[in-house]
């Protein structure tokens, strides 16, 4: 505990040495006083009371890297030296670099309007959500279809968290709204030589009719003031289905909610593995806000993942910089992380704003 207070104690230094701006992303105040009786703080004190009096008030770029081998495990042991980042094309100083476990703060975001086998599998897993859960860690279990369902609070109780998730799933199940479906117009045109009529419309399918967006977006809001010495995070389990006229919100809108608020989405894309193709848009949270993404068709497949979600998103490392040379008249930032060392893979956020207005994810 005290490791990690020492590290954002270095941070907030460093940066009110190097830099005396304040970006919309990562501005909170007071500072350097907080931080200071933070580190004073008795070590009969509990934690949590610890925690909730760091304040970092820096222009300090952080990101949470996760790296994989060949086969998709998680890498431990690399140091500083083996990463490399990249702001708008221009190499960064990696500030400061820990490899150190976070505690979460955690969305569980359940997809209340699935097809009934899908939502029998998923409301069969959901307790299993619980065993990454660990003692240091707080979660919130909301849902969403065409509107969103926040839950109470967040939570450290175990049990309470139980009690949440039971809630999840007795709400959880197939739509009953009924499908609003895609249906051929009648043709409006002279029939052409040899143009058969069109005997009656013909159904193409439906609409899906739920607002995933919207209810990312609200996740990423609840996250937002959660402290800076926490991974914050999403689960979102959905067939990913996205009625886009029922948000209010736009990808670009959400995915600035997420960069803002430093939380990664992770997907667990449930059904059918031949209907990939309606999992982009939990893919491209995941991708987009350095998440990740995973499939799952069984609820003992779902069971098996919610441990791996948790406890790649607590082992991260976390990498932090104060950009320099990057292009300050720009509002977005691309951002590239590599590692020295062949055939591994990294994951973190593709960018970030310094603008709460903009949108990220078309440049």
């Amino acid at each position: 505990m005290f490791k990690r207070l020492a590290i954002l104690f270095s941070v907030a230094v460093l940066a009110r040495e190097q830099w005396g701006r304040t970006t919309a992303q990562f501005a909170a105040a007071p500072a350097l006083r907080g931080m200071q009786q933070a580190l004073t703080v008795n070590a009969a004190q509990s934690q949590p009371d610890a925690r909730t009096k760091i304040r970092v008030t820096s222009d300090l770029v952080i990101l949470p890297v996760t790296v994989k081998d060949e086969v998709g495990n998680l890498v431990p042991g690399l140091q500083r030296s083996d990463f490399r980042v990249t702001d708008d094309g221009v190499e960064q100083s990696i500030s400061v670099f820990t490899a150190e476990s976070f505690p979460l703060s955690l969305v569980v975001l359940v997809d209340d309007d699935l097809e009934a086998s899908v939502a029998e599998q998923m409301v069969k897993s959901l307790p299993a959500v619980v065993g990454g859960f660990g003692p240091e860690d707080e979660a919130m279990v909301c849902r969403f279809d065409l509107l969103f369902y926040p839950g109470s609070q967040f939570t450290h109780d175990l049990d309470t968290f139980r009690r949440e998730l039971e809630e999840a799933r007795r709400h959880s199940g197939p739509s009953t709204s009924g499908p609003v479906p895609f249906v051929t117009p009648p043709s409006s045109h002279p029939l052409g030589v040899g143009e058969p009529p069109q005997a009656a419309p013909t159904n193409l399918g439906h609409a899906p009719t739920k607002a995933l967006d919207d209810a990312v977006h609200a996740a990423a809001q609840l996250l937002h003031d959660r402290g800076v010495d926490r991974r914050k995070v999403v689960l979102v389990i959905s067939d990913g289905e996205n009625g886009k006229q029922f948000n209010k919100h736009s990808y670009d809108d959400t995915l600035g909610a997420l960069l803002g608020a430093n939380v990664s989405v992770f997907s667990l894309a449930v059904g059918g593995l031949t209907y990939r193709r309606r999992f982009s848009r939990l893919a491209r949270y995941a991708n987009d806000s350095g998440g990740d993404i995973y499939y799952a068709v069984k609820s003992g497949a779902m069971e098996r993942l919610y441990s791996r979600i948790t406890e790649q998103a607590r082992h991260e490392y976390t990498l932090a910089y104060v950009p320099t040379g990057n292009n300050k008249r720009s509002e977005y930032h691309a951002v590239d992380v590599r590692v020295a060392r062949p055939g591994l893979s990294v994951k973190t956020r593709r960018g970030y704003s310094t603008s709460p207005a903009n949108s990220p994810a078309g440049r």
